[in-house]
């Protein structure tokens, strides 16, 4: 099989994930994607470093199986921790969600950068440093928000409770008069509108989403690898519990969601 016409391997705890997934093949519609949401072992965010990372090459072995070209860690979680340990282990193209968010959020910022994340992406400071290595003089706040990942994964984006829960996550970030907001963790952009309205108009915000869309085609197209013909095809694979994957995913996303296919990764 030609290089261009391998698949992109993406991975992820849960269905946070499927937003990089579908901004991917949106970006990129003639990609061939192959996606791993790792649910018999969800969520990331409150594991050991150890964990996250054993987790995370287990992940990168299974698509590997596949033939992919690149892999996409769509986690904050595992990108902090897991990112520089899979590119020595595997030779082939890997890429994170917290460069490309520091990146955007350092290019738009006034000053004063808020980031909210699960608890152990908050704890690398991941995103502070990436975001001071760009640009030193920019401040930083983080807020761990872990019950929004639990928010999403029930579908739950715009009920009073969602609101509730988002306002307090908030509170201090809104008093620190940040002007531009991190999504550090994937799941988030579902919440992107209840967010925007807690914080109101004025704070731009950063979907990781988005920024990776864009790093992985510039990636592929400087390396040669993006391809060119053909229709695009998915492919979805999770560790546990298809069935709910599926109905959540479908109800974000619509019936375009290919079937999802539970597996065992040893």
């Amino acid at each position: 099989m030609a290089q261009a016409d391998k698949p992109i391997g993406i991975f992820d705890s849960g269905i946070g994930g499927l937003t990089v997934f579908q901004e991917i093949r949106r970006v990129l519609p003639r990609e061939r994607l192959v996606y791993l949401g790792d649910t018999a072992r969800f969520p990331y965010g409150t594991k050991s470093p150890a964990t996250v990372t054993r987790y995370s090459l287990e992940n990168s072995a299974f698509l590997l199986k596949h033939q992919v070209k690149m892999l996409v860690v769509a986690c904050n979680t595992a990108s902090a921790y897991s990112l520089e340990v899979i590119r020595e282990r595997f030779p082939l193209p890997a890429i994170g969600v917290v460069e490309p968010g520091a990146k955007a959020a350092a290019a738009v910022s006034g000053g004063r950068i808020g980031v909210i994340a699960t608890e152990v992406t908050v704890h690398s400071e991941a995103y502070p440093k990436a975001i001071r290595r760009l640009n030193p003089s920019l401040a930083v706040f983080s807020q761990a928000c872990p019950l929004l990942v639990s928010l999403v994964e029930e579908g739950w984006l715009d009920n009073e409770i969602a609101r509730k829960i988002t306002e307090h996550y908030l509170a201090n970030l809104r008093k620190s008069k940040i002007d531009t907001l991190v999504l550090g963790c994937t799941h988030y952009p579902l919440l992107k509108r209840t967010i925007g309205e807690v914080m109101g108009e004025g704070v731009h915000i950063i979907d990781s989403a988005e920024t990776v869309s864009q790093e992985v085609a510039s990636l592929l197209e400087g390396n040669g690898m993006l391809r060119t013909e053909g229709e695009g095809e998915s492919e979805i694979y999770v560790t546990d519990f298809p069935q709910r994957f599926e109905r959540v995913g479908r109800l974000f996303f619509g019936g375009d969601l290919p079937a999802v296919v539970q597996v065992d990764l040893i």
